[in-house]
C-alpha cells in the first residue's frame, strides 16, 4: 500500500469514528424518543433513514479532507466504513447490550422489514458520490 492511500484510509477511519459517535447518539435518541411512540422495530426502521442522512451530512463536511484522488479510494473508504460498522453493531449488540443473534440479524433482513442494508448502502456510496459532486475524482 502506498503512503497516500494509507493516509486516505487513516482519514477515513477518523471520519468513521465521528460517524459512529453520531450514530450512537442517534441510537440513544431513538430509544428515548421514537421507541415509546412507535415501538422498537418501527423506530429502528425509521432510524435507518435518519442515520443515512447523518452519514451523508458528515461525509459532505469531510469528503475533501479525505484527499482521495481515485474512485477506488472513495469506494475503499465506504467499504471500510461498512465493515467497521457491521462489526461494531455485532459487538455492541451481543456483548454490551446482550442482544440475541436473531435480534441483530432482524435489522439486516430486508424480506422481514429490516432496513439496515439500505443504510449500509448509503454508507458505502456516500464517499464516492460526494467526491464526484465536489469534483474530487
Amino acid at each position: 500500500m502506498n503512503d497516500k492511500f494509507t493516509s486516505v484510509l487513516k482519514r477515513g477511519l477518523v471520519i468513521w469514528i465521528i460517524i459512529i459517535i453520531a450514530e450512537s447518539l442517534h441510537g440513544t435518541a431513538r430509544q428515548l424518543l421514537l421507541e415509546p411512540l412507535l415501538g422498537d422495530f418501527r423506530a429502528r426502521q425509521i432510524s435507518v433513514f435518519i442515520g443515512a442522512i447523518i452519514i451523508i451530512a458528515i461525509t459532505f463536511v469531510f469528503v475533501r479532507w479525505l484527499k482521495g484522488s481515485r474512485v477506488t479510494d472513495f469506494i475503499m473508504i465506504g467499504s471500510l466504513w461498512v465493515i467497521l460498522t457491521v462489526g461494531f453493531e455485532i459487538l455492541l449488540g451481543r456483548f454490551a447490550m446482550g442482544l440475541s443473534r436473531e435480534r441483530i440479524a432482524s435489522d439486516y433482513n430486508l424480506a422481514a422489514g429490516g432496513l439496515m442494508p439500505l443504510g449500509l448502502l448509503a454508507m458505502l456510496l456516500a464517499p464516492v458520490t460526494l467526491a464526484r459532486i465536489y469534483d474530487e475524482i
